[in-house]
């Protein structure tokens, strides 16, 4: 592993500007360096089919060991906002953040690079290895658009890696929550709140009283529900005709989150008809619920690779989603592998030089592993 290489690299990467939708400029650097490695690389069509300039970035490199199994080494390119005009500063000690202004983008940068690295030693090692797939998706960060389009029938490896967990060297998630939005619009009838207060029917008090009877933040072991935004009402003399609400329900089990929306849901009929309303109720599965079994072959190899490195591995559960949830929809087993990157999301966002390097050592052991 060459560490002047992958400061190189995470650094220019930092820099291109990659927010959801708009991965093209990366997209056209990460397929030029996969194919400086071997890989044979194509884009898909999922850019048109979500409405992003860029389509997921498939690789493929033929293993020289026909004994070892394949991999997918998997990373997303988009980032979230603030992320135009981004700039990497390392410090004394090897800390990597932004200039203060923006996000660093090390969530997924990290990941790439890692993977870029590690590939790259396993090949100038001279070791054998199997074969080794990448993916490169679009539109993680909005609920895993992009990877949601991808064809999987492609995909020989029944072994997959995601690298993006925002946690040490060594840890690594093996479960994530099903995340359900749902939007919630009493309609009942204005009136003239001083004239004739009687004749209407509130839209907002209809919705406040089902707020007050619906337990919210953590509801059961593993299972959250939240109601994040209600917006409702014209002027402050006429009773409200309409109040909207939206949140979202997460659930380490999908059958127990589609219950608790089942509750609200039918709480939210009966008081809207008891109080003379009609009511509209919509939801949506952002991501559905995986456990990966730390017995499965994926996790085997994660356990031995990060012995080799000489780190403690560690398996849990997550409480956000990544392009896993899907993988896992699609029959192949994965864990989702920190990578060093902290804070991520907001302008503090960080990573060490030292745990970048690690996390390309930790790849690199990974495929020799398999």
């Amino acid at each position: 592993m060459n560490k002047e290489r992958i400061t190189d690299l995470f650094t220019r990467l930092v820099e291109v500007d990659s927010l959801s939708l708009g991965e093209r400029q990366m997209a056209d650097i990460l397929s030029a360096e996969l194919r400086r490695l071997g890989f044979d690389v194509t884009e898909d069509d999922a850019g048109g089919k979500i409405g992003s300039d860029t389509g997921n970035l498939y690789a493929f490199l033929k293993g020289t060991d026909p004994g070892k199994k394949p991999v997918l080494l998997a990373a997303h390119m988009d980032t979230v906002v603030p992320g135009i005009g981004k700039k990497a500063v390392i410090n004394e000690e090897g800390k990597i953040t932004s200039e203060g202004d923006t996000i660093l983008g090390a969530d997924d940068v990290a990941g790439i690079v890692q993977i870029l690295e590690g590939v790259r030693s396993v090949l100038e090692s001279g070791s054998g290895y199997g074969d080794i797939e990448v993916l490169f998706t679009v539109a993680e960060e909005v609920y895993d658009l992009g990877v949601s389009a991808f064809d999987f029938s492609r995909v020989r490896s029944k072994a997959a890696y995601v690298i993006d967990l925002s946690d040490r060297i060594g840890r690594a998630a093996v479960a994530a929550p099903a995340i359900i939005s749902f939007g919630v619009t009493i309609t009942g009838r204005p009136a003239h709140a001083g004239f004739d207060p009687g004749a209407g029917i509130n839209a907002i008090a209809i919705a406040a009283d089902i707020i007050a009877d619906t337990k919210q933040g953590l509801i059961a072991d593993g299972l959250t529900l939240n109601i994040g935004t209600i917006s409702g009402g014209t002027v402050s003399n006429i009773i409200s005709e309409t109040c909207t609400c939206t949140g979202e329900v997460r659930g380490n089990d999908h059958d127990a989150a589609c219950k608790a929306l089942d509750g609200l849901r039918e709480r939210v009929s009966s008081k809207a008809s008891a109080a003379g309303a009609d009511y509209t109720f919509d939801s949506k599965v952002m991501i559905k619920a995986y456990r990966t079994a730390e017995t499965e072959d994926v996790c085997v190899a994660f356990v031995n690779a990060c012995r080799d490195l000489g780190v403690d591995p560690e398996f849990i559960s997550t409480r956000g989603g990544s392009d896993n949830n899907v993988l896992a929809l699609h029959g192949i087993p994965g864990i989702v592998v920190g990578c060093g990157m902290g804070d991520t999301h907001s302008t503090s966002e960080y990573i060490y030089l030292e745990d970048l390097f690690k996390g390309a050592d930790l790849v690199e052991k990974i495929i020799q592993n398999r």
